[in-house]
């Protein structure tokens, strides 16, 4: 993934604002964003090939990153859940830092511990799932070494 590619952000027109606010500010700004600390997720889009860039709420695990595929509580996946699935090198800033990275469905055996980590950070996670019948996807992402 290169990183001189163009970048489509998120049509979302909230999202859309708070990434451009996080990289016209180097990420001086938007890191925070609503009380909660934010990071952002460039994946190539399954389909299109195209770089695509979201803001996303985070935890931190040690070294790791991890996210969920909340979609709002929606009954499908968010579409950079599916890129992740087909293509799990990414990158990601967070803050002023920005770097190569991997990203991969937490583990079976590790993702109750995760969801935990999560829902305790941003308890309106728990409300999502509540009003969906698919199990919002917790995401690990590791920086490549």
């Amino acid at each position: 993934m290169d990183a001189q590619e163009e970048i489509v952000d998120s049509p979302v027109g909230w999202v859309n604002k708070h990434i451009k606010q996080y990289v016209d500010s180097g990420g001086t700004e938007g890191h925070r964003f609503q009380g909660q600390q934010t990071l952002l997720l460039t994946v190539r889009g399954r389909k299109s090939g195209v770089l695509r860039r979201t803001a996303l709420i985070y935890a931190r695990d040690g070294e790791r990153y991890v996210v969920v595929g909340s979609n709002g509580g929606k009954d499908g996946h968010p579409a950079w859940y599916l890129n992740v699935l087909a293509e799990p090198s990414v990158l990601v800033q967070v803050g002023t830092e920005s770097f190569a990275a991997r990203a991969c469905p937490a583990a079976a055996e590790e993702r109750e511990r995760l969801w935990q980590l999560l829902v305790t950070m941003f308890p309106s996670y728990k409300g999502m799932q509540k009003k969906t019948d698919r199990v919002l996807p917790v995401v690990v992402i590791e920086p490549a070494a």
